[in-house]
């Protein structure tokens, strides 16, 4: 049986993914921060494990609690939009525990769970366009911006680092998804976005290590 870790599972992307991987059989573990939020997604079908993604200490007792446990993907899923990040109001506090949680958190959990890797051997991250440089023409979200280009460039690096093990990274943009972060005026359900993402991990091949790919399959530019 095919397994997936999935980070902040409790909602949004993050629930559907571990929604739409068990419905089609595969084994799926799923961390979320607060017990009491964790039943839609072991309702869902998936196996519940307590983790604060930015508490390094708990990451390492997921590890340990999954000793022996083959992972096909370990897809970083949790993240924070943050507060008051817009220019001349910055908060350095805020802007340090946005790039905690979405920048060094992902490879801390890659760190700990690369050895698990086994079969598909894939490392994912969730991105953003709001991450690319080139696409950024309207400013403002210092924070989120500079943590997911941040991100973007961890996945780079450790498709090099991670090579000769033969694992795949990948950094993934799901597009403006309605979910608590995407807002009831996004375009895109979380369903459609995440079947897209799966269609992608799906298809990575080794020359596509450390890309940056939309959820319709298109690379999005650096």
């Amino acid at each position: 049986m095919p397994t997936i870790l999935i980070t902040g599972a409790n909602r949004g992307l993050g629930l559907e993914f571990a929604r739409q991987y068990a419905a089609d059989g595969w084994r799926v573990l799923a961390t979320v921060r607060d017990p009491a939020k964790g039943r839609a997604v072991s309702e869902a079908g998936a196996e519940v494990h307590l983790c604060d993604v930015a508490d390094f200490a708990a990451v390492a007792r997921l590890k340990s609690a999954l000793s022996g446990v083959s992972l096909d993907i370990l897809l970083n899923n949790a993240g924070v939009y943050g507060e008051r990040q817009d220019f001349g109001a910055l908060d350095p506090d805020e802007f340090l525990r946005v790039i905690q949680v979405n920048t060094l958190a992902p490879v801390k959990l890659a760190e700990a769970f690369a050895t698990h890797l086994t079969g598909r051997k894939i490392i994912a991250a969730m991105s953003s366009k709001m991450g690319s440089v080139a696409d950024n023409t309207s400013g403002g979200s210092y924070a989120y911006r500079a943590s997911k280009a941040a991100l973007n460039m961890m996945i780079r690096g450790m498709a090099v680092d991670l090579a000769g093990r033969g694992v795949i990274t990948a950094a993934l943009s799901p597009g403006w998804v309605r979910t608590d972060m995407g807002g009831p005026a996004a375009p895109l359900d979380a369903a459609t976005a995440v079947g897209g993402l799966r269609r992608v991990l799906d298809g990575l091949k080794a020359e596509d290590s450390g890309g940056f790919f939309h959820w319709d399959g298109s690379q999005v530019p650096w």
